[in-house]
């Protein structure tokens, strides 16, 4: 892959996480979303991303286990916020998207190790 591919693919996952967050936010301000795709890591576009990526193009990378476990924890993260939205407790889970933005922020400093290192490499 150039530099410019690798960049361009980064920033394609760093959409689908910001996409994940909003339709997040967005069921716990009350607008229905399809729920398989914020509940399922597997079925969310980043979920497809990591496991594509996983399997091919990046699997050299240390940081790829790292970043499969903190999606992972993000989706509980969400189950437990949406249950509770559902549960009648919607502004304690508005309060607690807080601790989703942490798993976030640590996701997008994986991202940008991780294509530091391979844009790097292809230099």
């Amino acid at each position: 892959m150039t530099p410019e591919s690798i960049k361009q693919d980064f920033e394609s996952a760093l959409l689908k996480h910001f996409a994940f967050k909003a339709k997040l936010r967005s069921f716990l301000y009350g607008n229905a979303n399809e729920q398989g795709p914020l509940r399922n890591p597997d079925q969310c576009g980043l979920g497809k991303w990591i496991t594509e990526r996983s399997a091919n193009d990046y699997a050299h990378l240390p940081e790829m286990k790292d970043l499969d476990q903190l999606h992972r924890r993000i989706h509980e993260q969400a189950n437990r916020l949406m249950d509770m939205h559902l549960a009648g407790r919607r502004d304690e889970a508005l309060a607690e998207f807080k601790h989703v933005q942490q798993i976030a922020d640590e996701m997008v400093t994986l991202f940008q190790t991780m294509e530091a290192k391979l844009r790097k490499a292809e230099a």
